[in-house]
């Protein structure tokens, strides 16, 4: 995510180590280099430009404080006005109203259907809603059918009317629906078109004013750069929106969209979409987002990811395993799956401070779990519960049944002993104050 722009922002504040002060040739440097990085992101000119003058004001308007360097100080500020340039803090959903109405607009293909369905799943288990998805994309069938999967896969009700071509009435129909069934939520995910043009924009013009939505959402591409900002601003001229959303944040988008598009439109960022799994949605933090950019990580939102999959019935019964080393194959198999389900591994791994930058050039196999379950599976259920019965015999009918070599199966073995000392050694104090940290991090 932005490794690109990480990258050159960290070569801009190369310029300034060694230096005892700021000053304006150094921070003249530095922000040329700032500049080309944002303008390389695809962010709007303008905006690249007002944003380095604002951080050059800053910089020389500040003495270095005695416990800072130069390169740290102008970081801060460079983070400060990120964070400002984003939107300053996180905004939520307005879900006062029951139901509550959210109406889903935006081109063909920016991922409307399937944020619709990761938001519905978001309500679901954050404010235990009761979500109905809609389908109003009357040209497409296989929209309508992409959303009953969607809302199949999260367990969500959908409302569809194949007969009836006329989005408006589907969405009335719907809200009825939704009060008769007593959902607090409806979600209406509305057709696309892949340019903006004027039979789009008068129906999703009339559906806003037929159902009146408490909120209406943008979405869009977060890798189409300075076009999605274009479209947005499009769309809010006619709709006057409430919200953006950023889908596709996982690949290799440039960042120019995350960091023009509350200037333009003047409205906030309020989910990111990070990955194809339906849990890969996070609540739009700009000041977490500008740790990121500038490769200090983001581990409250790692933490907030890992308890979103932690069981804590399951955790209790590891933890008295741990302690009576009962700790087997099938738990060690279950806290993998709980790690798979927090997202895309390099977006995780970019999440730790530090470890962004040591990763960036790193291809990591989101399949690197399945040499692990495959072996495991090859175990019979006695070896999974009791490790300390794979001897050499064991292991070999083991790597035979799995595909793979003794040496792999041995490297597995060595890695669950690793994993099984590293979870005791957490149960001792200094793991009982981490975790205690980590709480009061939420």
């Amino acid at each position: 995510m932005f490794d690109n722009l990480s990258n050159k922002l960290d070569k801009a504040f190369q310029i300034l180590k060694g230096h005892g002060k700021i000053t304006e040739i150094n921070v003249a440097e530095t922000l040329k280099e700032v500049r080309r990085a944002l303008l390389d992101a695809d962010v709007n000119f303008k905006i690249a430009k007002e944003f380095t003058v604002t951080v050059k004001e800053k910089a020389l308007g500040q003495e270095v404080l005695t416990s800072l360097q130069p390169g740290q100080l102008m970081v801060k500020i460079v983070k400060d006005e990120l964070t400002e340039l984003m939107g300053s803090e996180a905004v939520g959903l307005n879900l006062e109203t029951k139901p509550s109405v959210i109406l889903m607009s935006g081109l063909q293909g920016s991922g409307k259907t399937t944020f619709s369905g990761k938001l519905a799943l978001h309500l679901q288990k954050k404010h235990k809603k009761k979500p109905l998805l809609v389908a109003c994309d009357v040209y497409r069938p296989a929209a309508i059918d992409q959303l009953g999967v969607v809302a199949e896969q999260i367990g969500a009700a959908w409302y569809a009317d194949r007969e009836e071509k006329d989005p408006v009435k589907i969405a009335k129909d719907a809200l009825k629906k939704a009060k008769q069934d007593q959902h607090d939520v409806v979600i209406i995910d509305t057709a696309g078109r892949l340019a903006i043009d004027e039979v789009l924009m008068d129906e999703i013009k009339a559906i806003h004013a037929a159902v009146k939505p408490s909120e209406t959402l943008f979405v869009v591409d977060s890798m189409t750069g300075q076009d999605a900002v274009n479209t947005a601003k499009a769309f809010n001229d006619l709709l006057d929106f409430d919200g953006v959303i950023l889908t596709k944040l996982d690949g290799d988008t440039r960042g120019g969209a995350a960091l023009s598009i509350k200037s333009v439109v003047n409205k906030p960022i309020k989910f990111i979409g990070t990955g194809e799994k339906m849990e890969a949605l996070d609540v739009f933090y700009p000041d977490r987002m500008a740790d990121r950019i500038l490769g200090m990580g983001d581990v409250v939102s790692l933490v907030e990811r890992a308890q979103e999959q932690f069981d804590e019935e399951q955790a209790r019964r590891i933890s008295k395993k741990i302690a009576k080393n009962q700790f087997g194959f099938d738990d060690f198999l279950s806290q993998i799956q709980q790690v798979k389900k927090m997202g895309n591994m390099k977006d995780l791994m970019g999440m730790i401070p530090g470890v962004g930058k040591m990763t960036k050039d790193m291809d990591i196999d989101e399949n690197a779990f399945k040499g692990i379950e495959v072996i495991i599976g090859s175990m019979t259920p006695k070896e999974r519960a009791q490790p300390q019965l794979l001897n050499h015999s064991r292991k070999t009918r083991i790597a035979k049944g799995s595909g793979t070599s003794i040496q792999e199966v041995n490297q597995l073995i060595k890695q669950f002993e690793q994993m099984s000392k590293m979870m005791k050694m957490m149960q001792g104090g200094k793991g009982r104050q981490m975790m205690q940290m980590m709480q009061n991090m939420r």
